[in-house]
């Protein structure tokens, strides 16, 4: 008998160390219970279907004279280190039935609140710029915006000490910690980026272009006019351009991709990629990833001098390597886009040599190369890479409504077929 009450006592102090907050929920309960807000402004709701995700529970083996099973007692109290089985009897050892002890998942809340701070974090915007080439001055053209970063840890122990002092569900409203995320280029600190004069310039032509695709250069050149790169920053064509859809103001035109020259959103933003590109190049930049056109294209005269992209790849890259801040500007000049790159002058030489052309095929492949070479003010030369590129023939990526022209011959042809066939298609 006295076994008896000493495994009730011990296994009872054990039930009481364990956390006090549990709450009854009704697990199909829909009910919002928990606002979370920023300042007052309600940001994302816990119903009480999601609170019981909350809840973890725990086993624990509990004495009953009145319960016979054999399974838990394997499972609870036939392990040396359960307290049941240093106080038990062999009979009372099939007398122990398991039950759980609910208690709040820490780890539970924190994954809801690292979702939560997903949708709500803001991302800071930085202010943008334009040189003014009468008076040499920075000047603004949008205001900066300071965005919020969640603060997970606070945000989940706040959550926490509310459901262990309110272990009954009740509408109740909770702050979200957060902390500001400021904006680096403001109008404030403009004039100290030391942002003086022209350092570079990239051109090219988009004569011939329809409107559609015109627009679709003019809505992603936006994107870029007046940010400004920080020294040692890689400059991402891709993340800065963003989504591109209908919904982000683009044009269907025609792209290349899949091996097809076919319209999609979008198409025409590789003529501000390839204008960027020859920007970075002249003012000295260092290149970091930088992609051809899959076969020659008009556009981006002369050929081997451009570079494609396509979200979310291929990127554009290039690593602002002055010892200051670089703000970009655009302007159309008729057909004519232009980049211009403004900073300060390091006494820095870039002499470009080619674009030069090493083979040229009939159905119109190609291969070119160029040279970037970078020397400092004492003549050292601190960049001297070689860009390559290789085309395939247009045939092989056909426009919409066209047939695929044979760029090799087949197999099961005779010459004098493929002969008839390339005299037929002038290839």
């Amino acid at each position: 008998m006295l076994k008896k009450y000493k495994t009730l006592f011990i296994c009872g102090i054990l039930i009481g160390l364990l956390p006090q907050a549990v709450f009854a929920l009704d697990s199909q309960s829909k009910n919002t219970t928990i606002t979370l807000a920023i300042d007052g402004d309600a940001k994302e709701h816990i119903t009480e279907s999601e609170m019981s995700l909350f809840l973890q529970k725990i086993p624990f083996p509990i004495y009953d004279p009145n319960y016979q099973s054999e399974i838990e007692n394997d499972l609870m109290c036939l392990n040396k280190f359960q307290p049941c089985f240093l106080t038990s009897t062999v009979q009372q050892s099939f007398t122990v039935k398991n039950q759980t002890y609910p208690t709040i998942s820490t780890d539970a809340i924190r994954s809801f609140v690292e979702d939560v701070a997903r949708k709500t974090n803001i991302d800071p915007n930085n202010a943008r710029l334009r040189f003014n080439t009468t008076t040499n001055e920075v000047e603004e053209m949008t205001p900066h915006t300071d965005g919020i970063t969640v603060d997970v840890d606070k945000t989940t122990d706040t959550i926490v000490d509310h459901l262990q002092k309110n272990p009954t569900p009740q509408q109740t409203s909770l702050e979200i910690s957060y902390a500001p995320a400021t904006a680096k280029i403001t109008s404030e600190n403009a004039e100290q980026l030391g942002i003086t004069e022209l350092i570079g310039t990239g051109t090219s032509n988009f004569a011939g272009s329809t409107k559609s695709r015109i627009h679709n250069i003019t809505t992603a050149s936006k994107r870029f006019d007046g940010m400004v790169i920080a020294p040692d920053e890689e400059f991402s064509f891709v993340s800065i351009l963003g989504p591109v859809d209908g919904e982000h103001g683009y044009k269907e035109e025609l792209v290349i991709r899949d091996n097809e020259t076919k319209p999609e959103y979008g198409g025409g933003i590789c003529q501000v990629s390839t204008t960027v590109f020859r920007g970075a190049i002249y003012t000295g930049m260092k290149i970091t990833q930088r992609r051809n056109h899959s076969y020659p294209v008009h556009y981006y005269t002369p050929t081997g001098f451009d570079a494609t992209v396509y979200v979310p790849a291929p990127d554009f890259r290039f690593i602002n390597n002055t010892p200051g801040y670089i703000l970009l500007n655009v302007a159309m000049e008729g057909n004519k886009l232009i980049f211009n790159y403004y900073g300060t002058k390091d006494g820095r030489n870039v002499v470009m040599d080619g674009p030069h052309v090493t083979d040229r095929q009939p159905n119109g492949a190609m291969k070119t190369y160029f040279t970037q070479t970078v020397t400092d003010k004492d003549g050292n030369a601190f960049i001297d890479d070689t860009f390559k590129s290789n085309y395939k023939s247009p045939d092989d990526y056909p426009h919409p409504g066209d047939v695929a022209k044979l760029t090799s011959k087949p197999k099961n042809w005779s010459k004098k077929e493929w002969n008839d066939y390339k005299k037929e298609n002038g290839l």
